[in-house]
Protein backbone atom coordinates (compact mmCIF):
# COMPACT_ATOMS: atom_id res chain seq x y z
CA UNK A 1 0.00 0.00 0.00
CA UNK A 2 1.46 3.33 -1.06
CA UNK A 3 0.79 6.12 1.38
CA UNK A 4 2.41 9.30 2.59
CA UNK A 5 1.89 8.78 6.21
CA UNK A 6 4.78 9.30 8.87
CA UNK A 7 2.80 6.97 11.64
CA UNK A 8 1.72 3.28 11.31
CA UNK A 9 -1.95 3.52 10.49
CA UNK A 10 -4.47 1.42 12.62
CA UNK A 11 -5.81 -1.54 10.81
CA UNK A 12 -8.75 -0.62 8.23
CA UNK A 13 -11.05 -3.49 10.50
CA UNK A 14 -10.44 -0.56 13.33
CA UNK A 15 -12.51 2.55 11.25
CA UNK A 16 -14.84 -0.13 9.76
CA UNK A 17 -16.28 -0.82 13.36
CA UNK A 18 -16.80 2.47 14.49
CA UNK A 19 -18.78 2.78 10.99
CA UNK A 20 -21.26 0.06 11.88
CA UNK A 21 -21.28 1.12 15.52
CA UNK A 22 -22.34 4.44 14.54
CA UNK A 23 -24.76 2.74 11.51
CA UNK A 24 -26.36 0.46 14.69
CA UNK A 25 -27.37 3.98 16.36
CA UNK A 26 -29.02 5.50 13.59
CA UNK A 27 -32.29 4.74 12.07
CA UNK A 28 -33.05 2.85 8.84
CA UNK A 29 -33.38 5.07 5.40
CA UNK A 30 -30.45 7.75 7.18
CA UNK A 31 -27.49 9.26 5.30
CA UNK A 32 -24.30 10.48 6.61
CA UNK A 33 -22.50 12.72 5.15
CA UNK A 34 -18.97 14.03 7.03
CA UNK A 35 -16.39 16.20 5.15
CA UNK A 36 -12.57 16.67 5.67
CA UNK A 37 -11.37 19.53 7.31
CA UNK A 38 -10.26 23.04 4.65
CA UNK A 39 -7.08 23.43 4.39
CA UNK A 40 -7.12 27.14 5.20
CA UNK A 41 -5.55 30.44 3.55
CA UNK A 42 -2.64 32.16 4.76
CA UNK A 43 -1.48 35.56 2.49
CA UNK A 44 -0.97 35.22 -1.35
CA UNK A 45 -0.55 32.03 -2.19
CA UNK A 46 0.51 30.56 1.04
CA UNK A 47 -2.04 27.83 3.24
CA UNK A 48 -1.85 26.57 6.66
CA UNK A 49 -0.77 22.42 7.03
CA UNK A 50 -4.17 20.12 6.94
CA UNK A 51 -5.45 19.13 10.22
CA UNK A 52 -8.06 16.14 9.75
CA UNK A 53 -11.66 16.51 10.64
CA UNK A 54 -11.66 14.04 13.77
CA UNK A 55 -14.58 12.47 13.00
CA UNK A 56 -13.84 11.58 9.56
CA UNK A 57 -10.40 10.27 10.60
CA UNK A 58 -12.26 8.25 13.26
CA UNK A 59 -14.76 6.58 10.69
CA UNK A 60 -12.06 6.37 8.12
CA UNK A 61 -8.24 6.76 8.69
CA UNK A 62 -7.90 8.90 5.71
CA UNK A 63 -5.61 12.25 6.40
CA UNK A 64 -6.15 14.20 2.78
CA UNK A 65 -7.83 17.14 1.91
CA UNK A 66 -11.60 17.16 0.27
CA UNK A 67 -12.11 13.63 1.24
CA UNK A 68 -16.53 12.76 2.16
CA UNK A 69 -18.01 9.91 3.84
CA UNK A 70 -21.39 9.06 2.67
CA UNK A 71 -23.15 6.32 4.51
CA UNK A 72 -26.63 4.85 3.56
CA UNK A 73 -28.22 3.31 6.23
CA UNK A 74 -30.28 0.08 5.80
CA UNK A 75 -32.32 -2.22 7.83
CA UNK A 76 -30.97 -3.60 11.12
CA UNK A 77 -27.52 -1.30 11.18
CA UNK A 78 -26.54 -2.35 7.38
CA UNK A 79 -24.42 0.29 5.79
CA UNK A 80 -23.57 0.54 2.70
CA UNK A 81 -20.50 3.14 2.23
CA UNK A 82 -19.21 5.52 -0.06
CA UNK A 83 -15.72 7.74 0.06
CA UNK A 84 -14.87 10.30 -2.28
CA UNK A 85 -11.33 11.82 -2.89
CA UNK A 86 -9.67 14.24 -4.59
CA UNK A 87 -8.59 13.11 -8.12
CA UNK A 88 -4.78 12.97 -8.14
CA UNK A 89 -2.93 13.93 -11.33
CA UNK A 90 0.40 14.10 -12.89
CA UNK A 91 0.46 17.61 -12.28
CA UNK A 92 -0.58 17.33 -8.29
CA UNK A 93 1.92 14.61 -8.30
CA UNK A 94 4.85 16.60 -9.16
CA UNK A 95 4.11 19.99 -7.27
CA UNK A 96 2.76 18.38 -3.93
CA UNK A 97 3.52 14.54 -4.00
CA UNK A 98 1.69 11.38 -4.63
CA UNK A 99 -1.92 11.33 -3.29
CA UNK A 100 -4.29 8.54 -2.48
CA UNK A 101 -5.36 5.81 -5.05
CA UNK A 102 -8.66 4.75 -4.80
CA UNK A 103 -7.21 1.40 -3.71
CA UNK A 104 -4.56 3.08 -1.02
CA UNK A 105 -7.79 4.69 0.51
CA UNK A 106 -9.69 1.47 0.41
CA UNK A 107 -6.89 -0.78 2.35
CA UNK A 108 -6.90 2.46 4.70
CA UNK A 109 -10.47 2.61 5.52
CA UNK A 110 -12.13 -0.63 4.69
CA UNK A 111 -14.30 1.07 2.40
CA UNK A 112 -14.76 -0.68 -0.91
CA UNK A 113 -16.83 1.97 -2.76
CA UNK A 114 -14.21 5.12 -3.48
CA UNK A 115 -14.66 7.68 -6.15
CA UNK A 116 -13.33 11.39 -7.11
CA UNK A 117 -14.83 13.90 -4.71
CA UNK A 118 -16.25 15.84 -7.93
CA UNK A 119 -19.22 12.86 -8.09
CA UNK A 120 -20.36 14.40 -4.53
CA UNK A 121 -23.23 16.49 -6.05
CA UNK A 122 -24.62 13.93 -8.49
CA UNK A 123 -24.67 11.55 -5.73
CA UNK A 124 -26.58 14.61 -3.28
CA UNK A 125 -28.65 14.19 -6.32
CA UNK A 126 -29.39 10.57 -6.29
CA UNK A 127 -29.08 10.07 -2.19
CA UNK A 128 -30.65 12.65 -0.61
CA UNK A 129 -34.23 12.83 -1.85
CA UNK A 130 -34.50 9.27 -1.21
CA UNK A 131 -33.21 9.07 2.42
CA UNK A 132 -35.46 9.59 5.49
CA UNK A 133 -33.11 11.60 7.43
CA UNK A 134 -29.75 13.05 6.23
CA UNK A 135 -27.46 13.44 9.35
CA UNK A 136 -24.30 15.99 9.23
CA UNK A 137 -21.41 16.96 11.24
CA UNK A 138 -22.12 19.81 13.71
CA UNK A 139 -19.37 20.73 15.89
CA UNK A 140 -21.31 21.51 19.79
CA UNK A 141 -18.19 21.13 21.80
CA UNK A 142 -18.84 23.10 24.63
CA UNK A 143 -15.47 25.33 24.32
CA UNK A 144 -15.91 25.94 20.74
CA UNK A 145 -15.77 29.60 19.37
CA UNK A 146 -14.78 30.74 16.28
CA UNK A 147 -15.46 33.38 13.25
CA UNK A 148 -14.23 30.56 10.47
CA UNK A 149 -16.89 28.62 8.57
CA UNK A 150 -15.53 25.32 8.55
CA UNK A 151 -16.37 22.89 5.41
CA UNK A 152 -18.56 20.78 6.87
CA UNK A 153 -20.35 24.19 8.00
CA UNK A 154 -20.47 25.18 4.54
CA UNK A 155 -21.53 21.92 2.77
CA UNK A 156 -24.00 21.74 5.20
CA UNK A 157 -25.43 25.50 4.69
CA UNK A 158 -25.22 24.34 1.11
CA UNK A 159 -27.31 21.23 1.22
CA UNK A 160 -30.44 22.96 3.01
CA UNK A 161 -30.60 25.16 0.55
CA UNK A 162 -30.66 23.08 -2.24
CA UNK A 163 -32.49 20.65 -0.09
CA UNK A 164 -34.65 22.60 2.31
CA UNK A 165 -37.35 19.65 2.44
CA UNK A 166 -34.81 17.43 3.99
CA UNK A 167 -35.10 16.38 7.50
CA UNK A 168 -31.39 17.50 8.88
CA UNK A 169 -30.18 15.82 12.23
CA UNK A 170 -26.67 16.08 13.52
CA UNK A 171 -24.23 13.07 14.37
CA UNK A 172 -22.13 15.13 17.00
CA UNK A 173 -23.28 13.61 20.53
CA UNK A 174 -23.75 9.86 18.84
CA UNK A 175 -19.90 10.23 18.05
CA UNK A 176 -19.03 11.81 21.16
CA UNK A 177 -20.18 9.17 23.22
CA UNK A 178 -18.19 6.62 20.67
CA UNK A 179 -15.50 8.41 20.45
CA UNK A 180 -15.16 9.16 24.19
CA UNK A 181 -14.60 5.22 25.77
CA UNK A 182 -11.16 4.56 23.96
CA UNK A 183 -10.52 1.12 22.50
CA UNK A 184 -7.32 -1.08 22.65
CA UNK A 185 -6.21 0.14 19.01
CA UNK A 186 -6.63 3.70 19.90
CA UNK A 187 -4.81 3.48 22.78
CA UNK A 188 -2.26 2.25 20.65
CA UNK A 189 -1.63 5.56 19.17
CA UNK A 190 -2.53 7.49 22.38
CA UNK A 191 0.07 5.68 24.36
CA UNK A 192 2.71 6.67 21.70
CA UNK A 193 1.79 10.02 21.95
CA UNK A 194 2.20 10.35 25.58
CA UNK A 195 5.59 8.30 25.53
CA UNK A 196 6.70 10.55 22.73
CA UNK A 197 5.57 13.48 24.89
CA UNK A 198 7.48 12.45 27.67
CA UNK A 199 10.76 11.24 26.41
CA UNK A 200 11.15 14.24 23.85
CA UNK A 201 10.96 16.52 27.84
CA UNK A 202 13.14 14.11 29.35
CA UNK A 203 15.53 14.55 26.37
CA UNK A 204 16.01 18.04 26.43
CA UNK A 205 15.59 18.48 30.49
CA UNK A 206 19.59 18.64 30.89
CA UNK A 207 20.08 21.06 28.20
CA UNK A 208 17.86 23.64 29.48
CA UNK A 209 19.84 27.08 31.47
CA UNK A 210 19.34 30.28 32.70
CA UNK A 211 20.02 32.22 29.22
CA UNK A 212 18.38 30.32 26.81
CA UNK A 213 15.72 31.53 24.53
CA UNK A 214 12.35 29.60 25.40
CA UNK A 215 11.97 29.48 21.91
CA UNK A 216 14.95 27.17 22.28
CA UNK A 217 13.58 25.67 24.46
CA UNK A 218 10.37 25.28 21.93
CA UNK A 219 12.67 24.12 19.29
CA UNK A 220 15.01 21.13 20.77
CA UNK A 221 11.38 20.10 21.66
CA UNK A 222 9.82 20.04 18.22
CA UNK A 223 13.26 18.14 17.64
CA UNK A 224 13.29 15.60 19.93
CA UNK A 225 9.33 14.84 18.95
CA UNK A 226 9.52 15.02 15.12
CA UNK A 227 12.81 12.29 15.20
CA UNK A 228 10.14 9.95 16.84
CA UNK A 229 7.95 10.42 14.10
CA UNK A 230 5.31 12.71 15.41
CA UNK A 231 3.95 15.14 12.92
CA UNK A 232 3.63 17.88 15.19
CA UNK A 233 2.59 19.47 18.58
CA UNK A 234 -0.40 18.21 19.13
CA UNK A 235 -1.24 21.88 20.45
CA UNK A 236 1.15 25.45 20.56
CA UNK A 237 2.97 24.55 23.23
CA UNK A 238 3.43 26.56 25.96
CA UNK A 239 7.19 27.28 27.43
CA UNK A 240 6.42 30.38 30.03
CA UNK A 241 9.36 31.81 32.31
CA UNK A 242 9.13 33.72 35.34
CA UNK A 243 5.80 35.62 35.76
CA UNK A 244 4.14 34.28 32.71
CA UNK A 245 4.02 31.33 34.60
CA UNK A 246 1.05 32.49 35.69
CA UNK A 247 -0.34 33.05 31.94
CA UNK A 248 -3.00 30.27 31.42
CA UNK A 249 -2.31 30.16 27.59
CA UNK A 250 1.04 32.08 27.19
CA UNK A 251 2.54 30.55 23.36
CA UNK A 252 4.62 33.50 22.19
CA UNK A 253 7.71 31.99 24.11
CA UNK A 254 9.66 35.11 23.09
CA UNK A 255 11.92 35.74 26.44
CA UNK A 256 14.98 34.99 27.49
CA UNK A 257 15.05 32.26 30.80
CA UNK A 258 16.45 34.22 33.75
CA UNK A 259 18.71 32.63 36.64
CA UNK A 260 16.06 32.01 39.56
CA UNK A 261 12.73 31.84 37.13
CA UNK A 262 10.53 29.13 36.76
CA UNK A 263 9.93 27.32 33.62
CA UNK A 264 6.22 26.37 32.72
CA UNK A 265 6.38 23.95 29.72
CA UNK A 266 2.14 22.85 29.19
CA UNK A 267 3.21 20.69 25.86
CA UNK A 268 1.97 17.28 23.90
CA UNK A 269 3.01 15.60 20.73
CA UNK A 270 0.70 14.80 17.98
CA UNK A 271 1.35 10.55 16.84
CA UNK A 272 -0.90 8.96 14.35
CA UNK A 273 -3.82 12.10 14.99
CA UNK A 274 -4.04 11.79 18.89
CA UNK A 275 -3.03 13.64 21.20
CA UNK A 276 -0.15 13.86 24.00
CA UNK A 277 -0.58 16.42 26.52
CA UNK A 278 1.64 16.85 29.69
CA UNK A 279 3.08 19.83 31.63
CA UNK A 280 5.67 20.04 34.14
CA UNK A 281 7.43 23.22 35.91
CA UNK A 282 11.05 23.32 36.48
CA UNK A 283 14.17 25.89 38.02
CA UNK A 284 15.53 27.68 35.46
CA UNK A 285 19.14 26.99 36.67
CA UNK A 286 18.46 23.57 38.08
CA UNK A 287 17.50 23.82 41.54
CA UNK A 288 14.17 24.92 43.58
CA UNK A 289 14.45 27.65 45.98
CA UNK A 290 12.32 26.71 49.68
CA UNK A 291 9.51 28.79 48.01
CA UNK A 292 9.25 27.16 44.40
CA UNK A 293 9.23 23.82 46.11
CA UNK A 294 6.75 23.98 49.08
CA UNK A 295 4.46 25.31 46.53
CA UNK A 296 5.90 22.74 43.56
CA UNK A 297 4.91 19.87 46.29
CA UNK A 298 1.84 21.07 47.19
CA UNK A 299 0.46 21.43 43.78
CA UNK A 300 2.08 17.39 43.32
CA UNK A 301 -0.18 16.42 46.58
CA UNK A 302 -3.12 17.65 44.93
CA UNK A 303 -2.35 15.64 41.66
CA UNK A 304 -2.06 12.48 43.22
CA UNK A 305 -4.92 13.11 45.09
CA UNK A 306 -7.00 13.79 42.50
CA UNK A 307 -6.01 10.20 40.74
CA UNK A 308 -6.66 8.33 43.56
CA UNK A 309 -10.04 9.59 43.38
CA UNK A 310 -11.06 9.23 39.57
CA UNK A 311 -12.85 6.05 39.40
CA UNK A 312 -15.86 4.77 37.54
CA UNK A 313 -19.07 6.04 38.49
CA UNK A 314 -17.43 8.88 39.99
CA UNK A 315 -19.06 12.46 38.88
CA UNK A 316 -17.08 14.69 36.88
CA UNK A 317 -18.52 17.81 38.64
CA UNK A 318 -18.17 15.90 42.24
CA UNK A 319 -14.15 15.14 41.39
CA UNK A 320 -13.64 18.42 40.75
CA UNK A 321 -15.38 19.99 44.19
CA UNK A 322 -13.04 17.42 45.91
CA UNK A 323 -10.38 18.43 44.47
CA UNK A 324 -10.70 22.20 45.49
CA UNK A 325 -11.17 20.64 48.77
CA UNK A 326 -8.07 19.56 48.93
CA UNK A 327 -6.70 22.28 47.15
CA UNK A 328 -7.93 24.36 49.73
CA UNK A 329 -6.35 23.19 52.26
CA UNK A 330 -3.06 23.08 50.78
CA UNK A 331 -3.27 27.03 50.28
CA UNK A 332 -3.76 27.24 53.53
CA UNK A 333 -0.59 25.64 54.69
CA UNK A 334 1.08 28.15 51.80
CA UNK A 335 -0.58 31.08 53.63
CA UNK A 336 -2.08 32.35 50.64
CA UNK A 337 -6.04 31.68 51.85
CA UNK A 338 -7.11 32.16 55.90
CA UNK A 339 -9.02 28.99 57.43
CA UNK A 340 -12.20 31.13 57.52
CA UNK A 341 -12.04 32.04 54.14
CA UNK A 342 -12.38 28.17 53.50
CA UNK A 343 -14.79 27.39 56.13
CA UNK A 344 -16.94 30.43 54.75
CA UNK A 345 -17.99 27.07 52.13
CA UNK A 346 -15.83 24.50 53.36
CA UNK A 347 -17.53 21.72 51.25
CA UNK A 348 -16.67 23.64 47.96
CA UNK A 349 -14.20 26.15 48.73
CA UNK A 350 -14.64 29.13 45.49
CA UNK A 351 -12.30 31.17 47.28
CA UNK A 352 -9.19 28.55 45.36
CA UNK A 353 -10.06 29.99 42.29
CA UNK A 354 -7.68 33.33 43.47
CA UNK A 355 -4.78 31.05 42.90
CA UNK A 356 -6.19 27.62 40.70
CA UNK A 357 -9.08 28.86 38.30
CA UNK A 358 -9.35 26.06 35.83
CA UNK A 359 -10.31 22.66 36.03
CA UNK A 360 -8.67 19.58 36.95
CA UNK A 361 -9.11 17.54 33.98
CA UNK A 362 -10.34 17.19 30.20
CA UNK A 363 -11.01 14.20 28.06
CA UNK A 364 -8.10 13.54 25.88
CA UNK A 365 -8.06 11.64 22.44
CA UNK A 366 -7.92 12.92 18.84
CA UNK A 367 -8.36 16.73 19.86
CA UNK A 368 -6.87 17.99 23.21
CA UNK A 369 -9.65 19.13 24.36
CA UNK A 370 -10.83 15.56 23.02
CA UNK A 371 -14.91 15.45 22.90
CA UNK A 372 -17.17 14.31 25.75
CA UNK A 373 -15.07 16.93 28.42
CA UNK A 374 -18.80 17.90 29.35
CA UNK A 375 -19.79 13.98 30.37
CA UNK A 376 -21.23 12.96 33.89
CA UNK A 377 -19.02 10.71 35.13
CA UNK A 378 -16.30 8.42 34.74
CA UNK A 379 -16.08 5.08 33.10
CA UNK A 380 -13.71 2.35 32.05
CA UNK A 381 -11.81 3.42 28.70
CA UNK A 382 -11.96 6.64 28.60
CA UNK A 383 -9.08 9.30 29.06
CA UNK A 384 -8.22 12.27 30.67
CA UNK A 385 -5.59 14.23 31.95
CA UNK A 386 -4.77 15.87 35.52
CA UNK A 387 -3.64 19.02 35.71
CA UNK A 388 -3.78 21.18 39.01
CA UNK A 389 -1.82 24.02 39.75
CA UNK A 390 -1.33 27.36 42.03
CA UNK A 391 -0.52 30.45 40.23
CA UNK A 392 0.59 33.59 42.34
CA UNK A 393 1.49 36.50 40.56
CA UNK A 394 2.72 38.57 42.66
CA UNK A 395 5.56 35.77 43.59
CA UNK A 396 5.94 34.78 39.83
CA UNK A 397 5.46 31.79 40.75
CA UNK A 398 3.21 29.28 38.66
CA UNK A 399 3.13 25.52 38.93
CA UNK A 400 1.00 23.38 37.09
CA UNK A 401 1.58 19.18 36.92
CA UNK A 402 -0.06 17.54 34.02
CA UNK A 403 0.00 13.99 33.44
CA UNK A 404 -2.38 12.02 30.91
CA UNK A 405 -4.44 9.47 32.19
CA UNK A 406 -6.45 5.71 31.47
CA UNK A 407 -9.49 5.11 33.51
CA UNK A 408 -9.54 1.60 34.60
CA UNK A 409 -11.58 -1.04 36.30
CA UNK A 410 -9.78 -0.05 39.76
CA UNK A 411 -8.51 3.34 38.96
CA UNK A 412 -6.13 4.78 36.72
CA UNK A 413 -3.42 4.25 34.62
CA UNK A 414 -0.24 7.05 34.68
CA UNK A 415 0.36 7.35 30.44
CA UNK A 416 3.31 9.80 31.04
CA UNK A 417 4.96 7.75 33.53
CA UNK A 418 9.00 8.42 31.40
CA UNK A 419 8.74 12.25 32.10
CA UNK A 420 10.16 12.94 35.41
CA UNK A 421 8.29 14.70 37.70
CA UNK A 422 9.39 14.39 41.37
CA UNK A 423 11.55 17.90 42.79
CA UNK A 424 14.56 15.79 43.21
CA UNK A 425 14.41 14.06 40.26
CA UNK A 426 14.11 17.00 37.97
CA UNK A 427 17.16 18.52 39.68
CA UNK A 428 19.05 15.46 39.25
CA UNK A 429 18.36 15.50 35.18
CA UNK A 430 19.20 18.97 35.17
CA UNK A 431 22.30 18.76 37.20
CA UNK A 432 23.70 16.23 34.23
Amino acid sequence: MNHTLRYHPLPAAFYQANRDKLAARLPAGALVIVHANDIYPTNADGVLAHHQNANLFYLTGIDQEETVLLMHIGEKGEHDDILLLRETNEKIVIWEGARLSAADASALSGVQDVRWTDEYNALLAELVPAADSVWLETDNHPRRFTYVQTRNERMAAALRASYPDARVESIYALLAEMRLIKTPEEMVQLRRACEITGAGFAEILPRIKPGMGEWEIEAELSAAYIRRRARKFSFLPIIASGADTCVLHYISNHKEVQDGDLILLDIGAEYGGYAGDMTRTIPANGKFTPRQKAVYEAVLRVQRYAMSIMRPGLEKAEYERLVRVHMAAELVQLGLLTQEEVDAAPGNPLCVRRYYMHGTSHSLGLDVHDVGSDTKCFAVGQVWTVEPGIYIPAEKIGIRLETDVLITADGVEDLIPNAPIEPADIEAAMAK
